[in-house]
């Protein structure tokens, strides 16, 4: 659990919407060895590369590989995460049938996973794990009582009205600080609330009456349901009102307000926060982050001008709306996936049962998963490979910084000193997570999700006033995903992500460095993009850059903006291309870092990149299999929710949108000057 929206809108800067473990039927067979790095099939080779690269290199993937009915999206980061999710499966079936020699972790992930499976006892206990809250909330006599619960709610995963939670300093990256977040939504933006238009009418309209239904099916009469749905409505739309936008977030200095604790408290001062502070059991705080202070001080008049009754209705939908549903009784189950999974995605129908109690044992306990996944998948000779990939494509990215002749020589010595404190993390953390104070019980599965998610909230609070722990991992060994964090200055690459397709031994190095090395480029090119170029090499917020040189780079990210705004899906959206920017920037420079790492790799291997081999020469191999990385298709409804929420732009244009700005492309592919895929007016950050 994440409980600070902060934490995945700036912290962890991912490669992509992904699959950590995502969910669908998987064709192939024979494990990730069957997966090829370049695969010639998915090419449609009656298009034409200079006019649409995704196309040529992607165009058959949806024929072979249609979009499941149980999924809202199938890409080629599915295929390994399909083979991941089998893996675990015979993981967990193991952990949960051999009971009589199991270690500690896998008693845990083996009954987490047997109760998650046990529909039977999960539909027969229904809502009694938790009936403590909700009478938490029948209990309620007056406004002032708030502060505990809302308490309690942060420590159950519930972020009613607002978030709770820590972080690092932004301008001390050493040191582990309390943040106050906004929250209390239950639609996945503020914009869901406010656009206009006749399709977010009608999401808001269903939204409401998903909202009913789901308190009817805990007990509210018909009359009630549609009452309280309506003024649940209201609230939050009031809430999203206060809220900064998705673009705005991705500025750090819109969301660091570090302010003493008494100062804090005079934004909001209808909540009692010293109790509100001592319910959580958070250490002793003396200041606090305040990403957004003018949501507290919105926040504060909606508590004034709402009525209690109203209030509690608003907690109990929002306590139902942040249980697991994989831990849900039937009829509740089937109704958040009405709405979420069919309204908001597209999806066609659930997906198989052991398929999302993998997920939710890899949410609950995912380093306890992960260290037998990674014991048996991820051998050291694949780590010394992929961290010979990272030094190439470091020794790239010096060396790029050399040749930009719009950047002066004082900037490029801070450059460089940020590049070189980069710390590498492959593969798993050097310490795993000590899970043993989590107590899991067999047979008790929405128990054993709230505990869960108690752990994870006390395990971060507690950090809290104490040095940051450079050593953490924030995704699971067998995620099939990459991030880079500004305030740690490390790029992570989970073990999940270093098989084929992305990674290989047995593949050409023209391939792997167009998978995993663009990968690796990518992740490095976010510590320099508008977002990570604000902090140093220590992780601060601090600008190293000359006011010139950073005009510059506004100027020359604003190319990006503009082109990749200009990008269009189907029924007519644009990318939002300020939203964007950061994961275009890093595509970008990522595949630009990787191609000149194998440039220097075939110089030290003496390979002739020129020559063919199945067709294609060593360049275009790279180009192809950077694009094979995108191969896939969306849902109308998830294609729309990705345009309006999502930091990374649609597949398409990851590809063509990327390919399109590198002359080594149009080389490799012989394309014409001015053809599609090789504008006058190219764009280049790094």
């Amino acid at each position: 659990m994440k409980h600070v929206n902060l934490k995945s809108a700036l912290a962890l800067l991912v490669l992509g919407t992904g699959a950590s473990l995502a969910s669908a039927q998987a064709p192939a067979a024979g494990g990730t060895d069957q997966i090829k790095g370049l695969n010639p099939a998915f090419l449609d080779k009656t298009a034409d590369p200079c006019t649409d690269f995704y196309q040529y290199a992607c165009g058959n993937f949806s024929k072979m590989y249609p979009i499941p009915a149980d999924r809202s999206g199938y890409g080629n980061f599915h295929l390994l995460a399909d083979e991941n999710e089998k893996i675990l499966h015979a993981i967990l079936d193991k952990a949960a049938a051999d009971t009589a020699k199991r270690t500690p972790n896998e008693q845990k992930i083996g009954d987490y996973y047997a109760s998650c499976l046990d529909t039977s006892a999960i539909n027969k206990e229904g809502l009694k794990p938790v009936q403590p809250e909700f009478e938490r909330i029948d209990a309620l006599t007056s406004k002032t009582q708030l502060a505990p619960l809302l308490a309690h709610d942060q420590m159950i995963g519930v972020n009613a009205l607002l978030s709770f939670g820590e972080q690092q300093d932004f301008k001390d990256a050493t040191k582990q600080i309390a943040v106050l977040d906004q929250g209390g939504l239950g639609l996945p933006e503020r914009d869901y609330y406010l656009r206009t238009g006749a399709d977010d009418e009608k999401i808001r309209q269903q939204y409401v009456e998903h909202i009913a239904r789901m308190l009817k099916l805990i007990g509210e009469s018909d009359e009630k349901a549609a009452a309280d749905s309506k003024a649940i409505m209201e609230l939050e739309t009031s809430l999203a009102k206060n809220s900064l936008d998705i673009t705005s977030q991705r500025d750090p200095k819109n969301v660091y307000h570090l302010m003493p604790l008494a100062d804090a408290e005079k934004l909001a001062p209808s909540i009692d926060w010293t109790t509100f502070l001592k319910e959580t059991g958070a250490p002793p705080i003396s200041e606090i982050n305040v990403t957004h202070p003018q949501f507290y001080t919105g926040l504060n008049a909606i508590l004034e001008s709402t009525s209690l009754d109203v209030l509690k209705s608003y907690l109990k939908w929002q306590l139902i709306n942040a249980l697991p549903t994989t831990a849900l009784p039937e009829d509740l189950d089937k109704e958040q996936f009405a709405f979420n999974g069919k309204v908001l995605s597209g999806r066609q129908e659930e997906r198989a049962r052991w398929k999302r109690c993998v997920v939710a044992t890899d949410g609950a306990l995912g380093e306890a998963l992960g260290q037998v996944y990674a014991t048996q998948e991820f051998p050291p000779s694949s780590k010394a490979a992929t961290q010979q990939m990272v030094h190439d494509i470091e020794s790239a990215m010096d060396k790029d910084i050399d040749t930009l002749d719009w950047m002066s020589a004082e900037t490029k010595v801070k450059a460089k000193e940020k590049l070189q404190a980069i710390a590498n993390k492959i593969g798993y953390p050097d310490k795993w997570r000590d899970y043993s104070s989590l107590r899991v019980v067999r047979g008790d599965a929405l128990g054993n999700a709230v505990r869960a998610v108690q752990f994870e909230a006390r395990r971060e609070l507690n950090k809290i006033g104490k040095p940051v722990d450079r050593g953490e991992f924030g995704m699971s060994p067998p995620t099939v995903n990459a991030y880079y964090n500004p305030s740690m200055n490390d790029i992570n690459f989970p073990a999940g992500i270093l098989h084929p397709p992305f990674y290989s031994p047995k593949e050409d190095d023209a391939v792997n460095y167009g998978h995993i090395g663009a990968v690796v480029g990518h992740e490095l090119t976010h510590g320099f993009d508008d977002q990570g170029r604000q902090f140093d090499g220590a992780g601060n917020l601090n600008d190293w850059w000359t006011p010139e040189d950073g005009k510059k780079f506004d100027a020359k990210a604003d190319c990006e903006v503009k082109e990749y705004s200009d990008f269009t899906v189907d029924g007519g959206l644009h990318v939002n291309g300020k939203l964007t920017l950061g994961e275009n920037t890093a595509d970008n420079g990522g595949i630009r870092l990787a191609f000149m790492a194998l440039l220097e790799d075939a110089k030290r291997k003496n390979l002739n990149l020129d020559q063919k081999q199945d067709g294609f020469t060593g360049q275009q191999q790279f180009f192809l299999a950077y694009a094979q990385n995108w191969c896939g298709e969306l849902r109308p409804e998830a294609a729309k929710m990705q345009v309006q929420t999502d930091p990374h732009s649609p597949d398409h244009f990851r590809v063509n949108g990327v390919v399109r700005n590198m002359k080594e492309f149009g080389d490799a592919f012989h394309c014409k000057a001015a053809a599609p895929m090789q504008p006058e007016n190219a764009c280049r950050v790094w």
